[in-house]
């Protein structure tokens, strides 16, 4: 991967992001980190509803409905802003255990997501009246929370990947 890395730090975008490093990469952190904000904030919210905690004056399909397309479209500004984080920085993401186990759980947190919402779509009279009311949806719910919340921190922890020791592709650079 260090080899991928290096010859991506060196071509023109990457480059242009690096020689522009005192504005371009803080900017585009500063929208990525807007976008984690509205992604926590709608699945809070829709754990908060699958919990019974909140929003119960709306059913759960109309809650994730209201949520959803802010859910997905800030996936979808993520996703841009991290992909131009990783052509600015290369080197310093891309060899970095903490990078990679937070796109492990990018990915399983969007699998769950789009499960639940396609599950919920196909049968939202099934999850008003027995699913919401299961101890292991209100688990997975929580669980979900919990998987962004590391997330974010492994997101943190990209700048001090050293923390992971022998674990990081980055010590056996």
């Amino acid at each position: 991967m260090k080899p991928f890395a290096e010859w991506l730090s060196t071509t023109s975008p990457s480059v242009f992001l690096q020689n522009h490093n005192s504005w371009a990469i803080p900017a585009i952190q500063s929208i990525h980190i807007a976008g984690i904000a509205i992604v926590l904030g709608s699945v809070f919210m829709i754990v908060l509803r699958l919990l019974g905690w909140a929003g119960m004056d709306q059913s759960l399909l109309q809650t994730a409905r209201r949520f959803g397309p802010w859910l997905t479209g800030a996936l979808w500004l993520m996703l841009a802003t991290g992909a131009l984080m990783v052509i600015g920085e290369p080197v310093r993401e891309l060899i970095t255990f903490s990078f990679w186990l937070k796109m492990f759980l990018v990915a399983l947190a969007t699998v769950i997501a789009v499960v639940f919402q396609r599950s919920l779509r196909k049968h939202d009279r099934q999850w008003e009246e027995i699913l919401v009311k299961r101890g292991t949806t209100k688990l997975l719910a929580v669980l979900t929370f919990l998987i962004w919340a590391c997330i974010i921190i492994l997101g943190r922890l990209i700048a001090y990947d050293h923390v992971w020791g022998s674990w990081s592709p980055a010590a056996k650079a």
